[in-house]
């Protein structure tokens, strides 16, 4: 078929720009439509035979224009947009007023679960999840094991759940 395609795409070359050309309104574009069309219509006889390879490739052309066309269209589309208008309805990238008032309530309600907890785990608590610090630098100094800081941290946490899920 590579001959045959070859021949087939070289007889019909000048016909296949035309009938691109009156779909995209470019001859430069009708070209590349052409020269991809034919690509694909050689991959597509590898894979196996075609039984009309002129008619595919004219559906081919066919598709791959119109495909140009929504293409620039939609290009042009974007170009012409007002940034402005578009600015309008885009979300401001800070939290509204309820967002910040939500946020600020489960804060308070966090640190005043904090509160409630033995002064060991709570500092267990703040140096492993606000701080950073490992297990091990938490254990030295606080004076207990690695599994009774990792007990601790554990309790606070469970702590604070419970009193987040009593809220909701």
């Amino acid at each position: 078929m590579r001959r045959e395609g070859a021949a087939l795409y070289r007889t019909h070359r000048g016909a296949l720009v035309d009938y691109a050309s009156n779909i995209v309104g470019d001859r430069a574009q009708a070209e590349d439509v052409v020269q991809e069309a034919w690509l694909r219509l050689d991959n597509a006889t590898r894979r196996r035979p075609v039984a009309d390879p002129l008619r595919y490739l004219y559906r081919i052309v066919r598709n791959l224009a119109l495909d140009m066309v929504r293409r620039t269209r939609f290009e042009q589309g974007l170009m012409g947009l007002d940034i402005d208008a578009v600015a309008d309805v885009l979300p401001d990238e800070q939290p509204g007023q309820e967002a910040h008032l939500i946020a600020s309530d489960e804060l308070s309600a966090m640190l005043a679960a904090l509160r409630e907890l033995p002064e060991r785990t709570r500092i267990a608590f703040e140096m492993h999840r606000l701080g950073g610090y490992k297990l091990k630098e938490i254990a030295a100094h606080l004076g207990v094991s690695i599994g009774l800081a990792h007990a601790l941290i554990a309790e606070a946490i469970a702590h604070c759940s419970e009193r987040r899920s009593r809220r909701q």
